[in-house]
């Protein structure tokens, strides 16, 4: 996948937003989460190419951490699952930090189709 030949700060900004919004679910009990996938998927369609696979990345994190959450709910009623979320939350800033990464550098996402980061 090509890179962009030059980031604007414009090009840059709804995603980065949204990185800050998931990060921000860490305190706000995910309501900015769901506030950024709505974002995501509303700004993928006018973006760059390089720009939707960041939306694509932005997208599975919020539903591939909805599966993680049920998963460590679930567990967490034999108590197995409390140990799950802390490594969750380290899941969800690992795969923002690496997004951001990769957006300030004017890059896609590494791998946007991985379950981990």
């Amino acid at each position: 996948m090509s890179t962009s030949p030059v980031a604007t700060k414009d090009e840059i900004s709804v995603p980065q937003i949204i990185y800050v919004l998931y990060l921000a679910g860490l305190i706000t009990a995910n309501v900015t989460l769901l506030i950024g996938v709505i974002m995501a998927y509303v700004y993928r369609s006018d973006a760059a190419p390089w720009l939707k696979e960041h939306y694509r990345y932005q997208i599975r994190t919020f539903w591939i951490g909805t599966l993680y959450s049920i998963v460590a709910f679930m567990l967490t009623l034999i108590a197995v699952g409390v140990l799950i979320w802390p490594v969750l939350m380290v899941w969800l800033i690992v795969r923002c930090v690496v997004g951001l990464r990769d957006l300030r550098r004017g890059q896609p996402p590494a791998n946007p189709t991985s379950w981990l980061w």
